[in-house]
């Protein structure tokens, strides 16, 4: 008998093997054809244009410092992003932190705020006609317009910056969800009626789970416009921040410095949407791309 049962078990094991070896070299290969398809063409385009940079400012006329110059002056602050020398002289890292704590609290109010009256809006055909032309008006104002008013209202800097991301931010939000509202399909509300549903169970089975892509939409767009708005805001407001990091080192001159952050904002730009849309993808399966 145990001689059958090692002369079963072997072959069985031999098969397996090779079994989990297709699944990695599958695996292996499915990874290597993403990265052709969406990796290596952002990086072959990202060194032209980088070379091409490099090429247009490597002459002493050049105003503008080449990849390489702003590599070296700026070197310090690329492997040291957490240093703190006490005020506003802090590393890249502390002024990008900051900067998103405050995107965090105005981005966070915009997003309650925005679907509360978005699902608003879309439900209530009272509330369409009587909101939608004064958001239409507001959405229509330069972010940067609101900080004299949020200051005045708010005699202090931070708390107007917050203001301001949640100002901008949640036009888009708004106007996404109630439109998403109001395309639910006839046959989900006719199924609710037949269901008997109340509102909570409206809400949470039928009217969020089909309006989520509309919903999401907003929310990378609001998300896009809330780091561009405190950057811009921290221009103006001061202390510490990416924004006024930025402003701070082009009243030195240092141009080098500039070009650092730009590029952190443009890199925690694109994470913040991506985790927006990664979240997105989750709650509805990808039906919101």
């Amino acid at each position: 008998m145990t001689t059958k049962a090692n002369s079963i078990v072997k072959p069985l094991s031999a098969v397996s093997m090779p079994v989990s070896m297709d699944k990695t070299l599958f695996r292996f290969k499915r990874v290597g054809e993403s990265f052709v398809q969406k990796v290596l063409p952002a990086l072959i385009v990202g060194f032209l244009l980088i070379l091409i940079w490099e090429l247009l400012t490597s002459s002493q006329s050049a105003t503008l410092p080449s990849p390489s110059r702003v590599v070296t002056d700026t070197w310090e602050l690329i492997i040291n992003p957490f240093y703190n020398n006490g005020g506003t002289d802090v590393g890249m890292g502390w002024q990008i932190l900051a900067s998103l704590e405050r995107v965090a609290y105005g981005y966070s109010l915009a997003v309650i705020a925005g679907i509360s009256l978005g699902v608003l809006v879309g439900q209530s055909t009272w509330a369409m006609r009587g909101l939608d032309p004064i958001f239409q008006i507001l959405r229509t104002v330069p972010p940067l317009a609101w900080l004299p008013i949020s200051l005045a209202a708010f005699q202090d800097s931070n708390p107007s910056a917050i203001f301001v991301i949640f100002i901008t931010a949640i036009w888009p939000i708004i106007i996404n969800t109630s439109v998403g509202v109001r395309n639910i399909p006839e046959d989900y509300r006719n199924v609710a009626k037949v269901l008997s549903l109340n509102g909570y169970e409206y809400f949470t089975k039928v009217m969020l789970p089909a309006a989520a892509p509309y919903i999401f939409t907003g929310l990378r767009i609001g998300i896009g416009l809330s780091w561009l708005a405190i950057v811009a805001a921290e221009m103006l407001i001061g202390g510490v921040g990416i924004g006024f990091f930025i402003w701070d080192a082009w009243n030195a001159s240092m141009i080098s410095d500039i070009v650092l952050a730009l590029v952190y904002v443009g890199v925690v730009g694109f994470l913040l949407d991506k985790f927006i849309g990664f979240i997105s993808n989750l709650v509805t399966r990808g039906t919101s791309n």
